[in-house]
């Protein structure tokens, strides 16, 4: 799908098909280097059962920057390194969409 009109970019982010359409594709991709605006929390799992979970949006809306939310992410990670057990990170699917979108309808339209 193509989008050539920017408006119709901002009414179909809103449409549940076109995020699931995302969500699938982002299923499939290996995720290694994802920036904290794609992502909507950070759920630590530990040792023990326990986790701990990190609200990225939460910390962004009450006025973290982007830089501080990473700083204390680095922390944190640090201080739980020898309990850690896995990591999810939970994408914002319209975020990730809003972002390559209209990178992938730029390539596109070139072909």
């Amino acid at each position: 799908m193509v989008l050539t009109n920017p408006r119709l970019w901002w009414q179909m982010q809103h449409n549940d098909d076109f995020l699931n359409q995302w969500e699938l594709i982002i299923k499939d991709v290996s995720k290694t280097d994802v920036p904290l605006e794609c992502v909507k929390k950070v759920v630590i799992k530990l040792a023990g059962g326990r986790q701990k979970t990190i609200n990225i949006q939460t910390l962004s809306r009450q006025g973290l920057s982007m830089e501080e939310i990473e700083t204390m992410m680095t922390r944190t990670f640090t201080e739980l390194d020898p309990i850690i057990r896995d990591v999810d990170f939970v994408l914002d699917i319209s975020a990730v969409a809003q972002i390559v979108q209209p990178e992938t309808d730029k390539l596109l339209g070139k072909l």
